[in-house]
Formats: structure tokens, C-alpha cells, sequence
């Protein structure tokens, strides 16, 4: 049984996280560009409903996926880990807007699109997690393309999350409903010879897992060798499932990142709407991960000590720091991360 101390704890986390959804939630808005501002190309491949039906668009689940881009303008006054959400009237020498956006008639066109615009051979593919809003997680991707100076061309896969901290289940759900078009999605960006490199967020980990399960069972080994690196951030999934998955997979994409912190709130409180088991995104020891083929690296010392804490590798301005440089030296120097890594503000 949970002590009351651990009782109260869940009540207040719950009661923060369903007050803060109560809220009116941030909507992406346009705005001309500014000087200074930062444009940044983000494409989007959703299983959501795009039809305009009020300022939460795109919560809804549709029967076809749709395709977008989005030119994203990040201000000149940007602060590393943040997203800067206008208060009032958008203006983009201050705020994250969108000062483009294009509908695409599929999949095909997009692709085109993406290789006129941004050529290259891989692919960075976004999946987001819980509780995200379509906006959010055009935004969050934005952000991330910004503070770790990415240039690769860059794919938001939006599945239909209802973008509401009540609804836990219904995107547990969505993660299975979604599983077919990120399948696909994936076939489509590694087409011919090239590459998909996967960072996903919280339970969008565990659609990503899922995803790359029903291509191993499937036979298709061809889009697990064209995928050239994932990132599981704060991963939503029961450790056991995980290791299950995993094996399924087999051989997995390499690198294989796992991103974890004991301070994340809302794992913690997942931990107990799914019977008070450890999620993947908390571990404090490499035993739950032994003998896969997989790199661990705890953030827990690097939060900022805002928020939640459920991202805390691209929120943290500390983190993303350490993160930034461990990669640059990587690249210099070919030597890549340990197994189980705790970091801190020294490395």
C-alpha cells in the first residue's frame, strides 16, 4: 500500500497538472516576419483531424493522415529551453508564430517539397508525447531545431493526442490508433537511400517502440536499417514491456538513447494511473535495461527546477549546454556515450 505521504503527493501532482489543462491552452498564431527572427521549416505528418473547429483543431482522431509546413519564427530574444508564447497581439521580434504554412495532398508531395527545400539524406522525425496540443508540438520542435543548432530537414509526427491531462487514457489509446501511420510514415521518409533519425517524447516513446515492433514482426527489416539513431526522452513504458519490445525488435537502430530523470513529476504520477510501477523515463540504475543493446543518460541533476521536469534535456538550459557539448565532442572525437551516464553540469 502507498504511504499517505506518497497519497498526498499524487493528489497534489493531479490536481496541478488537471488545473493547468482547465486553462486556456497556448494556440500557434501568424504574424509577419521580423528581423533578427529565425526561420525554421517544419513539416508535419498527423493523424489528426485538421479541420478548423475552434482553437484546440487538430484534438480530434481522423480516418486519413494529412501533410503540412510550417515556417516557425523564433524571435531573436529566445531563451535556450524556452518557448515564447505571445501574450497578447503575436509579434515575431518577441514570440514563437508561424509566418507560412502550406497543406500538402500527401505524403508524395510533402516528400517533394521536403527535398526541394531541404535536401539532405536524413531526416530528423519528432514524435510527441502526452497531453500535446498540434501547436505545442510544432513549437516544441521549433525550439529543439533552434538550441541544438539542427539543420536537417525536420518531420513533426503529430498523432492524435487530446491534448488534455485528463485524458491519459484516451491517448493510450491514440498510441495504438496511431501505429500504422507512423509505420508508414517511416517507410516514406526512408525511401530510397535515405535515413530517419527518431527523438521521442514520453508516450510517444512507447508509440515509436510500438511502431518499430509491428515493422520487425512485419519483415520489414529494410526501415530498421535505415533509421540511423533514436532518442527515447522521459520514455512513458513499463520497463518489462519495454525489454518485450525490445527483443521483438531485435537488433536495435544504433545509437540507441534513452534520456531519464528521478525528478519527472508526471512519470511519477503515470507511474501511479498504471498501478504504481516504474516508468522507463525514471530508472535509477541500468539493471532494468541489462543486456540491450541501449546507452542510459540521467538527467536528474541538471534540471532546472521549473515545471514538471518531463523534458528536462531540451527545457534546461544546463542541459541542453552539457547535451550540445557531449555531442560536438562525439562528433570530433568518435567516442560515444557510456552505458548508464549521470550528468552534471561539469561535463
Amino acid at each position: 500500500m502507498p504511504s499517505q505521504r506518497q497519497i498526498q503527493r499524487f493528489v497534489v501532482a493531479l490536481l496541478a497538472l488537471t488545473l493547468a489543462g482547465c486553462g486556456a491552452r497556448p494556440v500557434a498564431q501568424f504574424a509577419p516576419p521580423a528581423e533578427g527572427a529565425t526561420p525554421q521549416l517544419i513539416y508535419v505528418a498527423t493523424g489528426r483531424d485538421l479541420t478548423p473547429d475552434g482553437p484546440a483543431f487538430g484534438a480530434k482522431r481522423a480516418e486519413k493522415m494529412s501533410h503540412a509546413r510550417l515556417t516557425i519564427s523564433v524571435p531573436p530574444t529566445h531563451v535556450t529551453g524556452q518557448i515564447e508564447w505571445p501574450d497578447a497581439t503575436p509579434d515575431a521580434a518577441t514570440d514563437f508564430v508561424i509566418t507560412d504554412s502550406r497543406r500538402f495532398t500527401g505524403a508524395p508531395a510533402m516528400l517533394a517539397d521536403l527535398a526541394r527545400n531541404k535536401p539532405g539524406r536524413e531526416t530528423l522525425l519528432f514524435v510527441h508525447g502526452y497531453n500535446y496540443t498540434l501547436s505545442e508540438a510544432a513549437y516544441r520542435l521549433a525550439q529543439v531545431k533552434q538550441d541544438f543548432g539542427t539543420r536537417e530537414p525536420s518531420v513533426l509526427f503529430a498523432w492524435p493526442s487530446a491534448g488534455d491531462p485528463r485524458g491519459y487514457i484516451y491517448d493510450r489509446d491514440s498510441v495504438l490508433f496511431a501505429r500504422d501511420d507512423l509505420v508508414r510514415t517511416l517507410r516514406d521518409l526512408t525511401d530510397g537511400d535515405r535515413k530517419v533519425f527518431i527523438l521521442a517524447h514520453s508516450m510517444g516513446a512507447a508509440l515509436t517502440m510500438e511502431a518499430l515492433r509491428q515493422a520487425a514482426i512485419g519483415g520489414d527489416r529494410r526501415i530498421l536499417d535505415r533509421i540511423s539513431g533514436v532518442v527515447l526522452m522521459s520514455p512513458d513504458i513499463d520497463p518489462d514491456l519495454f525489454r518485450r519490445q525490445a527483443q521483438a525488435i531485435g537488433a536495435l537502430p544504433q545509437p540507441f538513447l534513452i534520456f531519464t530523470s528521478q525528478q519527472d513529476r508526471a512519470l511519477s504520477l503515470a507511474g501511479f494511473l498504471t498501478g504504481r510501477k516504474q516508468r522507463l523515463g525514471v530508472i535509477d540504475s541500468p539493471e532494468s535495461v541489462a543486456g540491450l543493446d541501449v546507452q542510459v543518460l540521467d538527467f536528474s541533476q541538471l534540471s532546472d527546477q521549473r515545471g514538471i521536469n518531463h523534458a528536462i534535456a531540451v527545457t534546461s538550459p544546463r542541459a541542453v549546454r552539457v547535451l550540445r557539448g557531449m555531442m560536438a565532442q562525439a562528433r570530433t572525437t568518435g567516442t560515444g556515450f557510456g552505458r548508464y551516464m549521470v550528468l552534471n553540469a561539469a561535463q
